[in-house]
């Protein structure tokens, strides 16, 4: 059978453990930018917006649709619930345009080895998710669910905040903190940490069981995914969000908050990993006695 008709797949078990280890790997680093300072550079701000190379290598190495989700519930748990917090309905349209975009770029890599088509997808995936991210407040402005103008009477300002702004986080943060680092972890990483994980590396150009990445089915499902995020964050600008809270004690105790959803976070991804350490330990000894 040629490599181009093989599909990659997992067992269930194996899907949880890269669900959980993007879960708490991208929760961990989530709370460590919430610690960095921005930089002042004039109206521009220079921010770590987010790591994004973890779920990028995640993504490109394991399996992007576990992995993608993964990262973003992380996100929700560590940097939402764990601060007594929750946006509600308002959170759906980062947890779709976030999953979307780094699933995409994963999809997008058929060679782990090739760093030509590792960088490309990582750069797409945060474009990706910078570009939906300003479409949807561009289109909060317009619609009139809210005001953000920097000229006055003159709405379509907007679009040029949101330009620099998709430029900066694109440029600034997804060359740093996507782009040079997954360029230099996938290929490096790969065929060496899938064994010790207990799981094969996928072999260079093999497709995913769902098929091409680029597929009528991914632009369809992709598109209703974008107009259900913009529909989910225009209804709760609106007055109609639903499910948000914040605790009264979670504003005054925010930076213990995040030391201590820093501490589960990293509990949970080193309980993660030791456990499929030693299930491929096992297996590996199994296999040994079942030979000898």
């Amino acid at each position: 059978m040629s490599t181009i008709t093989t599909r990659y797949t997992l067992t269930q078990s194996q899907k949880m453990m890269i669900f959980v280890l993007s879960m708490s790997l991208y929760g961990l680093s989530n709370m460590f930018t919430e610690l960095v300072p921005g930089i002042k550079l004039g109206p521009i701000e220079l921010s770590i917006e987010y790591f994004a190379f973890i779920p990028l290598t995640l993504c490109m190495l394991f399996h992007p649709l576990y992995a993608a989700i993964g990262a973003a519930v992380g996100e929700v748990i560590f940097g939402e619930l764990m601060l007594g917090q929750f946006g509600g309905l308002g959170e759906l349209e980062k947890f779709i345009t976030f999953s979307l975009a780094m699933y995409t770029a994963g999809r997008m890599v058929s060679d782990p080895k090739n760093r030509r088509q590792v960088g490309v997808a990582a750069i797409t995936g945060v474009a990706i998710h910078q570009f939906f991210s300003s479409v949807v407040d561009i289109v909060k402005v317009w619609v009139g669910v809210e005001e953000l103008e920097a000229v006055k009477g003159l709405a379509e300002s907007i679009i040029v905040i949101e330009g620099v702004g998709f430029l900066n986080d694109v440029l600034f943060s997804g060359i740093l903190f996507a782009l040079i680092p997954t360029m230099y972890l996938v290929p490096r990483l790969y065929g060496k940490i899938e064994p010790l994980l207990g799981m094969k590396p996928r072999e260079r150009n093999m497709k995913y069981a769902t098929g091409a990445w680029l597929s009528p089915k991914l632009v369809i499902f992709g598109t209703i995914m974008v107009m259900v995020a913009l529909g989910s964050e225009l209804l709760s600008e609106s007055g109609w969000n639903f499910g948000d809270f914040e605790f009264a004690w979670a504003e005054s105790n925010e930076e213990s908050l995040i030391w201590l959803s820093m501490l589960v976070a990293a509990i949970v991804a080193a309980t993660a990993i030791i456990s499929l350490i030693r299930r491929s330990a096992r297996k590996r000894q199994e296999a040994g006695q079942v030979d000898a």
